[in-house]
């Protein structure tokens, strides 16, 4: 049983790498950013450079995984700052871009794999302000909302196929990024990554055969 994990040198990734490595998955990691490699350097797993917006990148990723039973995207980022009327149009289309093309292309390269086999799992990475908006993320939470919507999209076409297609919505995930840009937050509140891995590692087991086309918050007490 084998899974791609797309953005799996990010700090969650790392996590969700850990947990599918330790229940008994082969893991193929995406990697982007040099220096982030080496947070996998460590275990036992194979490493893929891949510019996921790229659909030929996309393409050689998921056919470097051998029986390829999932593919768990991390792929994403956060983006806050001023209202609509004060947003640059180009920053808007980038956050979404982000958020939403690295799925797309997992995704259309990824489907054809797991209709042969007629199973696999598909996890994407929402957020809770797809759901409950705040101020100054107009890019960030319609980029959410719209992995969201696609993932249903996705459970929509592949669920015939007995293909399980589910996201899960964080809050703050509690990474020393996260700390660092808000020191003086209550991190006891803030969800850790290998809680969410947890989660991520159910969604990719047969454990979650009845679930397709979820949004599972992850919200820890934030």
């Amino acid at each position: 049983m084998a899974v791609l994990v797309a953005g799996g040198t990010g700090a969650l990734g790392t996590a969700v790498v850990r947990e599918l490595l330790d229940t008994g998955y082969s893991v193929v990691a995406t990697w982007i950013v040099p220096k982030e490699r080496e947070r996998l350097s460590s275990l036992a797993v194979e490493l893929v450079e891949a510019d996921l917006f790229d659909a030929g990148a996309a393409e050689r990723a998921v056919a470097a995984v051998h029986d390829l039973e999932a593919v768990v995207n991390l792929v994403g980022g956060f983006s806050a700052g001023p209202r609509v009327h004060e947003t640059d149009p180009q920053e808007f289309e980038r956050v979404i871009r982000l958020n939403l093309t690295p799925a797309f292309m997992l995704a259309r390269a990824a489907m054809p794999r797991m209709m042969e086999s007629g199973r696999g799992a598909f996890v994407g990475v929402s957020a809770r302000p797809a759901l409950r908006p705040f101020r100054g993320a107009a890019g960030y939470v319609t980029g959410k909302a719209a992995v969201l919507a696609f993932i249903q999209a996705l459970d929509a076409d592949y669920r015939d196929d007995g293909i399980r297609c589910n996201a899960i919505l964080p809050s703050v995930i509690d990474t020393p990024a996260n700390r660092a840009a808000q020191p003086d937050a209550d991190w006891s509140r803030w969800v850790p990554p290998e809680e969410i891995a947890k989660v991520v590692r159910f969604l990719v087991s047969e454990d979650s055969s009845p679930t397709s086309g979820a949004a599972i918050p992850v919200y820890g007490r934030a």
